[in-house]
């Protein structure tokens, strides 16, 4: 494989980035605790890696190359985030909100995870126009084309898992009440924000 250093780079920067995911990450962290946080970054890894699939597969060519399929899967997803951002924008009663965050399941950080990053069909974008880069034609693909996919996700769970760690240290200073309300309206305000920027972004 080619420039494999290079590429993990490059995929350290695309996951610092702040978005949906890491989010959704820092907000479980804080609201939720650091365990069921790390639920949440194990379906974010996993949706990951079945989106690096999807991008491999003509299912992918069919999401790149077909309007119609991509408007689809991204107003899919831009309406779930927007669905979060309410959600969270109307948690106004914190004693309520705590004690509702405190019986969330671990199944369902993990399914928000999952859901945050698998409806995003940019991500296959992605995938399709990074990975030929680091791929030796002269080798066989398959390999090759695991260990990319198996890497990000792995740094994934990484870098989220900083998020969370650093949010639950900063946990103290937003446990007032007004701290909880803060940050449920920049929460919401920012996950509203996603879904609108993916429903009018183009390709």
């Amino acid at each position: 494989m080619d420039n494999y250093v290079i590429y993990v780079g490059v995929a350290i920067a695309t996951i610092l980035l702040p978005g949906p995911a890491v989010m959704l990450t820092i907000n479980n962290s804080i609201q939720r605790g650091l365990f069921k946080s790390l639920a949440g970054i194990f379906g974010i890894a996993l949706a990951i890696l079945l989106v690096a699939i999807i991008s491999a597969t003509s299912l992918g060519i069919i999401l790149a190359s077909s309007a119609m399929a991509f408007t689809a899967v991204k107003m899919i997803g831009a309406v779930y985030l927007i669905y979060l951002g309410i959600k969270m924008w109307r948690t106004k009663e914190v004693n309520h909100a705590r004690s509702n965050h405190q019986k969330v399941s671990f199944l369902k950080c993990f399914t928000e995870g999952f859901l945050v990053s698998i409806s995003n069909p940019k991500a296959v974008i992605f995938f399709m126009s990074i990975f030929p880069q680091f791929i030796n034609l002269s080798q066989e693909y398959r390999p090759q084309f695991i260990l990319l996919s198996v890497t990000f996700s792995m740094l994934v769970i990484v870098i989220h898992t900083v998020y969370a760690l650093f949010s639950s240290f900063a946990k103290s200073k937003l446990s007032s009440t007004r701290g909880n309300v803060l940050l449920n309206k920049v929460s919401g305000g920012v996950f509203v924000g996603f879904g609108i920027g993916l429903a009018t972004s183009s390709r």
